[in-house]
């Protein structure tokens, strides 16, 4: 990890979408393109990511707000006019009852997981989501590697909040120093996990920066190889 903090510690905390679940952007192409029968495709989906993450975290503060400009920006930066944002709106409304819309894994996080689990490490999630994120990881199989799993509509209370990262450290029983958490968002996980006295690195994509004296890392597998090569050196 670039500018890690000092290490070892007793739990891991986890953002969902967007560190553990990724947008099927196949699906999401596929399925918005036949509704509103416009030319939309994966790449130009994946393409659009870094706009729409720029548009979420300068977006107002709640986190249906933040999701709202997030696909928005998505799409209209994928080629959907701004007239047929209602429409979309509904189609993924209907796709995400249909199923979760963060359903994809990268490659490596069930063996990252696993290999942070045998070290002995407690592993948690603490996310934003609509009550639905522990089924959403239940059928994306990574339910079973975490120990909690804090989700926003249920918790009452939302990232960056640090009350939502205190529930998390007491139904694992550690210490704000024990714990590290690991988001895509600075300003939502960096610094709502800073707030509450926990380190936090966040997790950038390829040609993604950071502000300085963040910690970053590029996966959860280097995410494990630095985390677990502390552990043996202190």
């Amino acid at each position: 990890m670039a500018d890690s903090p000092a290490a070892p510690y007793r739990a891991i905390l986890f953002d969902a979408g967007n560190t553990l679940l990724f947008l099927d952007y196949t699906r999401l192409a596929e399925e918005v393109g036949k509704a509103l029968a416009l030319p939309l495709s994966a790449a130009a989906l994946a393409g659009a990511a870094g706009i729409a993450i720029e548009a979420m975290e300068g977006s107002a503060a709640t986190d249906r707000e933040r999701g709202v400009a997030f696909f928005e920006a998505l799409f209209r930066e994928a080629g959907v006019p701004a007239e047929r944002l209602g429409e979309l709106g509904e189609c993924l409304g209907r796709l995400h009852l249909e199923r979760h819309l963060w359903s994809r894994i990268a490659a490596g996080t069930h063996s990252a997981l696993g290999r942070l689990r045998r070290a002995g490490l407690k592993l948690g999630v603490v996310s934003n989501s609509d009550g639905r994120v522990e089924g959403a990881l239940e059928a994306a199989g990574l339910r079973d590697h975490f120990d909690v799993v804090i989700d926003s509509a249920l918790a009452g209370v939302e990232k960056p909040d640090p009350a939502i990262f205190r529930a998390a450290l007491a139904a694992l029983d550690v210490s704000p120093a024990e714990a590290l958490y690991v988001g895509d968002l600075y300003e939502i996980d960096v610094l709502g996990a800073r707030a509450a006295g926990i380190a936090a690195v966040l997790l950038l994509g390829a040609g993604g920066s950071a502000p300085a004296g963040c910690a970053t890392v590029s996966s959860l597998a280097a995410l494990a190889d630095d985390l677990l090569q502390e552990r043996v050196s202190t």
